[in-house]
């Protein structure tokens, strides 16, 4: 399928999602939230793929959120002179949130690869990802205080999480800039690359490790981890007890020490695709 702010695919179970209006400097128009919203619930739904990697093209990763997205018709609806107006908001903020919070729940890691600016809503979908890597060149600003706004996608509620909250207080009151070097230091990426290809074949080389790792126990990974960084210590150990008991499989052990004695990959068996009710067909009796 064609879509207009990305290039999309699938080789050897490794999604590759790429922001590709560079000219535009992959400003977050509407259309864009529609896009990202159809393929993160496909590769959610099919589990077509067993890591994800997102980056972008030309001179920014992302500039933020498009003035589109507050004026025209396809604004989210806004009206601050009334009460029932202003109400209005929070549903409408939500529907945005809920395009990050797929990348949060998807049942593969996400690999964040960012060159240049990661600007405004570039930062919030980045701390939706699993893991970040860089380039020199890289940097990352809250820009919506610079334009008299405060930052409501996720930015501030899980930038803490990651790196120290003194430092998430400077970012978020000045709209200074984070360069790559010190996101590094604080803990925002993994690693910082001197180009793109580099830091692109970084990131690929990581999700062909991912990919040949059980999915259901890479699953599991992501899930004790969320939980535990949202919950105390005996909390997140009680939920890895009942965790482990769904998805162990003795199959995966036996077949990775097979497959090392035997000196070839390990084959383990994709997570099944998701059925929801809604799609489902039923007749009446």
């Amino acid at each position: 399928m064609a879509y207009q702010c990305f290039d999309f695919s699938i080789t050897d179970k490794i999604a590759h999602l790429v922001f590709n209006r560079p000219a535009a400097l992959n400003t977050m128009q509407p259309v864009m939230w529609r896009e990202l919203t159809e393929i993160l619930q496909d590769l959610q739904r099919k589990a077509s793929a067993r890591a994800l990697v997102i980056s972008s093209t030309g001179k920014h990763f992302t500039a933020g959120r498009s003035l589109d997205v507050f004026a025209g018709d396809a604004a989210i609806s806004i009206n601050d002179s009334t009460a029932g107006g202003r109400a209005n908001v929070a549903p409408a903020l939500d529907d945005m949130q809920r395009v990050f919070n797929l990348i949060e729940e998807l049942r593969m890691p996400v690999i964040a690869a960012i060159q240049g600016g990661c600007i405004g809503g570039g930062v919030d979908m980045i701390c939706a990802c699993d893991i970040r890597l860089a380039t020199t060149d890289a940097f990352f600003c809250i820009q919506e205080i610079n334009i008299g706004m405060t930052a409501d996608l996720g930015t501030l509620q899980r930038l803490p999480k990651l790196i120290p909250e003194g430092i998430v207080h400077e970012l978020a009151y000045t709209g200074r800039r984070l360069p790559a070097q010190r996101a590094l230091a604080v803990g925002l990426v993994n690693e910082v690359f001197d180009t793109q290809d580099a830091m692109l074949e970084a990131a690929m080389q990581m999700a062909r490790e991912i990919a040949e790792k059980p999915p259901v126990a890479i699953w599991g990974s992501k899930q004790a981890i969320h939980y535990a960084r949202d919950h105390s210590t005996q909390d997140a150990l009680r939920q890895m007890g009942w965790l482990q008991s769904g998805i162990w499989r003795t199959g995966n052990l036996v077949e990775a020490f097979m497959a090392k004695q035997q000196g070839r990959k390990p084959n383990f068996d994709d997570l099944p695709p998701l059925h929801s009710f809604g799609e489902a067909k039923y007749e009446l009796k």
